[in-house]
């Protein structure tokens, strides 16, 4: 059964970096977006792309033109920081209970 709860460590494990990671992107996006990107610079093209899919949803929540700031990042990483303390805490729960 040990081998069970591993893996679901391993899983919250992997779960947790890749989370980390999306929400230093989207940070990294909303500061360049402060500075006006050159739209044709293809590190700038990778935040928009990988971004987008999540942040345009949200954006429907609070529209930016309402406001005059877009509060879709900020909402998106509270989003991300909730999934870490319930998800990723469950999953590690889980796992070591198991093992």
């Amino acid at each position: 059964m040990f081998v069970f709860g591993n893996i679901i460590v391993g899983i919250a494990k992997v779960l947790d970096v890749l989370l980390n990671i999306y929400m230093w992107v989207i940070i990294i996006r909303a500061l360049i977006s402060w500075v006006n990107p050159d739209p044709y610079n293809p590190i700038v093209q990778f935040l928009q792309r990988s971004t987008e899919p999540v942040l345009r949803p949200l954006r429907k929540l609070a529209p930016p033109y309402r406001l005059g700031i877009d509060l879709s990042p900020l909402i998106a990483i509270l989003i991300i920081m909730f999934l870490q303390y319930a998800l990723i805490n469950t999953l590690y729960r889980i796992g070591s209970s198991m093992g």
